[in-house]
C-alpha cells in the first residue's frame, strides 16, 4: 500500500489535472453542477454493480470516477467563491468530529446502537426539524423506505421483536389481498405499498439489506432468461415461438447452472 505521503501526492496531481481540464478541455469548461448530478448518479450505481459483484478492480475505477465528480464540483465551487476542496474535507472532518462524541470527547457508548442514537440526537441538536429529512427526496422509494425506517429506530421508534414484524407483514398480505378482491386499483396499489414497507421492516430485522437482496434476484433472472434466449436461438426460435412448457425445460435448466 502507498505511504501517506504518497496518497496525498495523488489527490494532489488529481487537483492539478482538474485544473488543466477546466481551463484547457472545451467540455470540461461547460460542465456545471446541474450538468454534472446525472453523471454522479450513474457513476455511483456503477460502483454499486461493482460491490455486488464483489470486483475489487472495478470498485477502484468506479470510486475514481466517484472522486473526479467530488473534485469537479469543488472546482466549480471555487470558480464561484462559494467553496474549495478544503473547505469540503474540513466541513466533513468537523461534522465527524462533533458526531463522535465517543472518539473525540468524553462521552461513553456500550455498542453500535448507542453510536446510532447518538448521531441521531446531535443532528437535532444541529438544528434539524426531524431526524427524517436526512432523507433524500430523490432517492429510490426502495432505498427511501429503507433509511426511513433505519433513522426512525434510531430514536427507539420500532418494533421489539422479529415475529412482530412478520405478524405486521401477514396483516398487510392479507388486507392487499381483501383490496384484490375489490377490484379498487388504488386500494390496491397503497396496500402493495403497505406490504412492500412491511417486508423492508422485517429485512431489517434480519440484516438482510432489500436493495442488495433485489439486486441479486434481478442479476439471477437476467443470467437464467439469457440462457434461455441462447437455447432457443440454438433452435432457431424465438422465444415468442415456444411455448411455457419447452420455455420452462431450459428455465431449469439454467436454474441447476
Amino acid at each position: 500500500m502507498n505511504t501517506r505521503q504518497q496518497q496525498l501526492d495523488a489527490f494532489n496531481r488529481l487537483l492539478d489535472i482538474m485544473d488543466d481540464l477546466r481551463e484547457k478541455c472545451p467540455w470540461d469548461k461547460k460542465q456545471t453542477l446541474q450538468t454534472l448530478r446525472h453523471l454522479t448518479i450513474e457513476e455511483t450505481y456503477e460502483l454499486g454493480d461493482a460491490i455486488l459483484d464483489n470486483d475489487l478492480t472495478e470498485v477502484k475505477k468506479e470510486l475514481g470516477d466517484i472522486l473526479l465528480h467530488i473534485v469537479f464540483y469543488a472546482k466549480i465551487g471555487s470558480e464561484t467563491g462559494d467553496f474549495d476542496i478544503a473547505d469540503v474535507a474540513n466541513g466533513i472532518c468537523d461534522k465527524l468530529i462533533h458526531r463522535h462524541p465517543h472518539i473525540y470527547g468524553d462521552v461513553v457508548v456500550q455498542d453500535e446502537e448507542e453510536v446510532k442514537q447518538n448521531w441521531e440526537k446531535l443532528k437535532l441538536k444541529e438544528g434539524k426539524k426531524s431526524v427524517l429529512e436526512g432523507v433524500p427526496k430523490s432517492l429510490p422509494a426502495l432505498v427511501k423506505a429503507s433509511r426511513i425506517q433505519d433513522k426512525a429506530r434510531g430514536v427507539g421508534f420500532d418494533w421489539e421483536e422479529p415475529n412482530q414484524v412478520w405478524e405486521k407483514v401477514q396483516e398487510e398480505l392479507g388486507e392487499f389481498y381483501e383490496e384484490v378482491q375489490s377490484g379498487d386499483h388504488d386500494k390496491i396499489e397503497a396496500e402493495f405499498g403497505d406490504v412492500l414497507f412491511s417486508l423492508i421492516n422485517y429485512a431489517r430485522f434480519l440484516k438482510v439489506n432489500p436493495e442488495d437482496a433485489l439486486e441479486r434476484t434481478n442479476k439471477k433472472f437476467i443470467k437464467r432468461f439469457t440462457y434461455l434466449e441462447g437455447k432457443a436461438a440454438e433452435m432457431g426460435k424465438s422465444l415468442a415461438d415456444m411455448t411455457l412448457a419447452e420455455m420452462d425445460v431450459f428455465w431449469n435448466e439454467a436454474k441447476k447452472l
